[in-house]
């Protein structure tokens, strides 16, 4: 039919075009290529635009990285006469003070109802059964304190605070501490010797429980503690700004009477009870450091080890400033 044919010719083979055709539309302009379109300010690292994004990129996983570790946390409840009032004679963080009815009160009770009192911290008189459900069946002794999710920093604002001290950088990073009386220990050796922080990392790791911070002795009121969600890569970052990192290790490049680093921007980081360092932990430090010891003695703990070492970066130190 005449509707279906199709016209002789209307297909036109390009190569039969002869020469160039002159002008713009020629074959020669194909061969001129563009820039492309100019990229977005954001795009382009010396743009102001582009410096704001990323800090508020960072901020905003910051914010991030805080709410997934507060979630992660929980509240806690101190169970035990002899414990509740350690905890409020540490500082410890409480918001309520459980005390049973009709219990047979003593000095331990006293002093626990009255440090409370002076806290504001709640005092609520509960039944000794439903004290039983909120210590989850501890034995309570007819105390209980309820402690709050520790509120952690985050790595950056560990650095941030470092850096701007009027001292050298002194930060100490946890490889899989799980005791949290060795963690509360380290804290309390991080703060008396001139640290600005301690990082921990979120998995595999003791958290500031109301153990850790009755082992720090309340210095975990004072000293910034971070959790990074990978710290070798932490460690990674803070060695990019300028630190030095430093791990315990028993068969350390050096021992602590050589530890020159000690006077600079410095990271000392501790193993875990058993294992010590984890291999990428210890492949990114810059230097590992043994504590001579006495022929046949078994090695130290890792909270004692970290107090040796801090402590002679701190001597160092006092040392490099008076010279």
């Amino acid at each position: 039919m005449a509707g279906n044919s199709k016209r002789k010719g209307a297909m036109r083979n390009p190569g039969s075009k002869k020469g160039a055709v002159a002008g713009s539309g020629g074959q020669k302009s194909k061969g001129l290529q563009g820039k492309g379109p100019t990229p977005k300010a954001t795009d382009r690292p010396n743009h102001p635009a582009y410096r704001n994004a990323k800090m508020a990129a960072k901020s905003t996983a910051a914010r991030t990285q805080r709410r997934q570790t507060k979630e992660k946390a929980s509240a806690e409840t101190v169970a035990g006469r002899n414990p509740v009032v350690e905890c409020l004679r540490a500082g410890t963080p409480a918001t309520a003070l459980y005390v049973a009815l009709g219990i047979d009160s003593d000095d331990r009770v006293a002093e626990a109802v009255h440090m409370a009192a002076e806290r504001g911290i709640s005092v609520l008189e509960v039944t000794r059964g439903e004290l039983d459900r909120i210590t989850g069946g501890a034995m309570h002794q007819g105390l209980g304190l309820q402690v709050p999710p520790f509120e952690y920093a985050t790595p950056d604002e560990l650095l941030e605070l470092a850096q701007r001290s009027t001292q050298p950088p002194l930060l100490v990073a946890l490889d899989g501490v799980t005791d949290p009386r060795n963690l509360g220990a380290v804290i309390r050796s991080a703060a008396a010797f001139g640290a600005q922080g301690v990082v921990l990392p979120q998995r595999r790791s003791a958290s500031m429980t109301a153990v850790a911070w009755r082992t720090s002795a309340g210095t975990a009121a004072k000293l910034p503690i971070a959790m990074a969600t990978n710290l070798t890569r932490t460690l990674r970052d803070w060695a990019e700004a300028g630190l030095m990192i430093v791990g315990l290790d028993a068969d350390g490049d050096v021992d602590v009477d050589g530890l020159e680093l000690a006077t600079g921007p410095l990271v000392v980081v501790v193993g875990s009870e058993g294992r010590g360092l984890g291999r990428l932990v210890k492949e990114t430090c810059d230097q590992t450091v043994s504590i001579p010891m006495a022929t046949g003695v078994e090695s130290l703990n890792a909270s004692v080890a970290a107090g040796v070492v801090l402590a002679e970066v701190a001597r160092r130190r006092r040392i490099d400033a008076k010279g």
